[in-house]
């Protein structure tokens, strides 16, 4: 089979939708391929379906795991597998020092594991163009939750974004599209730079405490615990509250539910809304990145 992954053989381990339209692309491309809990798939050349992950990695040049990656107790996500797929401590020690292992986001718990085994660990969620572009879906689909959640529309709604990285420039775009009047948190003056260039008026999470009763909706996308308690004391009793930041969240959710605040946690929203959209996405990036892990580009 000819294409530029030819002769290269990629394990992938787990995985949804999105992975499932990755995995046509990789084979297109010639690359050899073995999965594991990955669902029930059409018999395709060049493809072996695996019951068992150490199966799946026997020399295999590259590994990928899901995009959300693995969970503290070495669960893979995996919700297209008959049963649970753990990535186990021996897992760990059949994949060689040096080898790519290609995940969404990479926890403590894998982390730890490559920092032990020397392997070659590449977050994409973090690359600038897998984030601008997941940045689409992400905010189509928080916007989607809005106008699900909220009583009024979005259209004339105070409508405050924490964070005017990739995620939140998208969406105060979107939102300024339909109406909605952007109000843009940041700590970082070039951002609200960029917010006041854009016509938003924007804040220093330092001042937000004197302005968040105004806010009918509060999108965070930042990481970090910034929605404190006592900042959800000063927000409106029908504030609705979409965090988008990766599990945890930066909002505490235990003292909104105590102030009878609705709050949300939504992370991973392009697998959710957009499947196919997101997987085109990994299809459009892995292989490239594959060969530039196996020094090939």
């Amino acid at each position: 089979m000819g294409g530029i992954l030819s002769g290269i053989r990629v394990a992938m381990l787990g995985g949804d939708a999105r992975e499932v339209l990755l995995l046509e692309e990789l084979l297109r491309q010639g690359a050899e391929v073995r999965t594991a809990g990955l669902g029930d798939l059409p018999e395709q050349e060049g493809c072996t379906c695996c019951d068992d992950p150490l199966d799946a990695v026997q020399e295999a040049g590259v590994i990928i795991l899901p995009v959300p990656g693995i969970k503290a107790e070495g669960i893979i996500h995996a919700p297209r597998a008959r049963q649970p797929l753990h990535f186990t401590r021996e897992l760990a020690g059949a994949i060689p020092a040096g080898t790519p292992v290609l995940v969404g986001v990479a926890r403590p718990y894998l982390k730890e594991m490559a920092a032990e085994r020397g392997w070659q660990l590449v977050e994409t969620a973090e690359m600038d163009e897998m984030a601008i572009l997941n940045s689409i879906p992400t905010a189509e689909g928080a916007i989607m939750l809005a106008m699900q959640e909220l009583p009024i529309t979005l259209h004339g709604s105070e409508a405050f974004i924490l964070g005017l990285g990739r995620i939140g420039f998208t969406l105060a775009r979107m939102l300024a599209g339909i109406g909605a009047r952007i109000t843009i948190i940041d700590r970082g003056a070039s951002d609200r730079a960029r917010a006041y260039a854009e016509g938003w008026p924007a804040f220093t999470f330092t001042e937000l405490a004197a302005v968040i009763e105004r806010a009918d909706v509060i999108f965070n996308t930042v990481p970090a615990p910034v929605l404190t308690g006592e900042l959800l004391a000063r927000t409106r009793p029908d504030v609705l509250i979409i965090d988008l930041a990766s599990d945890p969240g930066g909002t505490d959710f235990t003292a909104a539910a105590a102030l009878k605040r609705r709050a949300m946690l939504a992370p991973g929203l392009p697998g959710k809304v957009a499947p196919r959209t997101a997987g085109r996405i990994l299809a459009r990036i892995y292989p490239a990145l594959i060969l530039k892990c196996l020094g090939r580009l």
